[in-house]
């Protein structure tokens, strides 16, 4: 599969925004398109999902290692895959450039062009040759100038680029472009969606027979990770594992794709919604991934899966709960608005919301005691990012030290009986999901 990395100057630039108007403009060329998006987010890839009707793949080297991103890529499905970068280019220490560099990939630069036509050629021409001072093999192999009128402003912009630097379109500005933010990054896809005709106006601007010429296929070996993905996928069509429910709706809406398909691999997967008031379905074991608890906290104190849970986790049913995950496993949660709602209450701490973030940054745990995703000893690699703060009872036990990241205090994964709850996620190709499905037959 051919792919294209877009990537922005900065962050704030129009990533997002350009990236569905190329994915929507190489559809309209008869492209079938992957989206993806470099590094840990989980809310870009809603917007690339509810634009494209597929899933978005995560492409991070620090949570899945080289060989690991080079996997979730290769489970993709298409003509073209076009990943969203993170931030700047170069910014961060598992950076855009460092992604589209290890996966072979070209970068299309996104440039705000508000304010310059040269002056923006300049900048993508020191962008190219910035990777030599890097000692990256970024290529910079074209570029669109984001929020860049018609006429004579994009034809300025274009003429002035060299000619190993095409350009390949601009986005035009509009208010009709801008997606609503709350903590955490913007609004879900399917909550804030651009509309169809917003969308379609932005695509107009890409060149998107000269992007797909752009557009290469990676220089290592894809069939060799290609041929790990069909048997995994051939796997999960007649596994008779143990069974894991899985919570799945707008408070727990932070999963990976490629973590459902593991988990889909090793056994059955049951869905439920603790918003919707579902009963906890038979299983073997428990997953609450991340999402947005706090604005359905109401609706989860009274929900009877989180009564089931604290009942079934009691008599001994593995629970394991990521960020919005924990914060559901906890004694309360409070809003900032300052009301307390009583959650499961099968951990023993208290979690507030703040109005600032408490804590964003890759994390390395190192298991201090066999737990539900790692044995002793080992370590884990993960993300966080929450505005939430747990405040644990003074008995609680932890399962991991945190050697990079924030954590609990210094600490995390907070457990009780067969419970683990952390405010890191965690991808599988760390091991945890094989990990925690080889428990539930222990």
């Amino acid at each position: 599969m051919r792919g294209v990395v877009v990537a922005g100057t900065a962050s704030g630039v129009g990533k997002t925004v350009t990236t569905l108007a190329v994915c929507r403009a190489l559809e309209r060329e008869g492209y079938e398109v992957q989206p993806a998006k470099a590094g840990p987010d989980f809310i870009d890839p809603s917007h690339h999902a509810a634009v494209v009707g597929k899933p978005s793949r995560s492409l991070d080297p620090w949570l899945e290692g080289d060989d690991g991103m080079r996997r979730t890529y290769a489970r993709g499905e298409g003509d073209i895959c076009v990943v969203e970068g993170m931030m700047g280019l170069y910014d961060g220490d598992t950076s855009t450039a460092r992604v589209a560099a290890l996966l072979d990939l070209p970068v299309v630069l996104v440039a705000d062009a508000r304010a310059g036509m040269q002056s923006v050629a300049a900048t993508a021409y020191g962008f190219r040759a910035y990777a030599d001072r890097m000692g990256i093999d970024a290529d910079v192999a074209g570029v669109i100038a984001s929020r860049a009128h018609g006429g004579r402003h994009a034809e300025g912009i274009r003429d002035a680029l060299p000619e190993e630097l095409p350009y390949l379109g601009r986005i035009p500005p509009s208010g009709d472009l801008e997606i609503p933010e709350r903590h955490l990054g913007l609004h879900l896809g399917d909550e804030a969606p651009l509309s169809d005709e917003a969308l379609d106006a932005a695509a107009d601007g890409i060149r998107a027979d000269a992007l797909a010429e752009v557009a290469r296929e990676p220089g290592w070996d894809t069939e060799e990770f290609e041929v790990g993905v069909r048997a995994e996928a051939a796997q999960a069509t007649d596994s008779d594992g143990p069974t894991v429910a899985v919570a799945r709706d707008e408070a727990f809406c932070f999963v990976y794709p490629s973590t459902l398909d593991r988990l889909e691999s090793l056994g059955a997967v049951s869905y439920v919604s603790p918003v919707g008031g579902d009963d906890l379905p038979d299983c073997d074991g428990v997953y609450l991934p991340g999402g947005y608890p706090e604005r359905f906290a109401a609706e989860l104190a009274s929900s009877p899966t989180l009564s089931a849970l604290a009942d079934r986790a009691a008599d001994g049913l593995p629970v394991f709960g990521e960020c919005g995950g924990l914060m559901a496993l906890a004694e309360s949660l409070t809003t900032t608005d300052g009301d307390t709602h009583e959650m499961a209450g099968i951990l023993p701490a208290d979690v507030t919301m703040r109005e600032r973030y408490q804590a964003l940054d890759h994390v390395e745990l190192r298991a201090t005691d066999g737990t539900l995703t790692a044995d002793a000893g080992e370590t884990l690699r993960g993300h966080e990012f929450h505005y939430s703060s747990a405040d644990p009872a003074t008995d609680a036990r932890f399962a991991f030290d945190v050697e990079r990241g924030t954590g609990i205090d210094g600490r995390e994964g907070l457990t009780e009986y067969r419970t683990l709850g952390t405010y890191a996620h965690v991808h599988p190709e760390s091991g945890a999901f094989d990990r925690f499905v080889s428990r539930l037959t222990d």
